[in-house]
């Protein structure tokens, strides 16, 4: 008996340090691995810079397009841009002329959708 009450003197006195420890222990395995967690804002952030990339990558496309466009506009129309496109609409080519056809800048395909070898040096 007197055993018995030793252990549960004991464990009254224990018993706040170990829900203190188990609630720690708790919140810290979900502050890392929980929805709104360290990991999450980690992988988050991530996303945010991968996306930022995307977008400067889209801004510079759409200002080289803008200024073809540009190119075309009455007010400041391009001769050289103006051949190109009725070429291009066409299909108008003169007999002596030879056509370069380029693809996409950054791409590695040819016109007829093949993969182009690579640039030598």
């Amino acid at each position: 008996m007197n055993a018995l009450t030793e252990v549960r003197r004991r464990l009254r006195h224990a018993g706040l340090p170990i829900l203190g420890a188990l609630m720690a222990a708790y919140f810290g395995y979900h502050g890392l691995t929980g929805e709104r967690s360290l990991i999450t804002y980690w992988r988050l952030s991530q996303d945010v810079a991968d996306a930022k990339a995307k977008l400067t990558v889209a801004r510079s496309e759409r200002q080289r397009i803008e200024h073809r466009v540009s190119l075309l506009r009455p007010e400041s129309l391009d001769p050289d841009m103006l051949d190109e496109r009725v070429r291009w609409a066409l299909g108008y080519i003169a007999p002596k002329e030879i056509m370069v056809l380029q693809s996409a800048p950054g791409s590695r395909k040819n016109i007829a959708g093949q993969l182009a070898p690579a640039a030598i040096n």
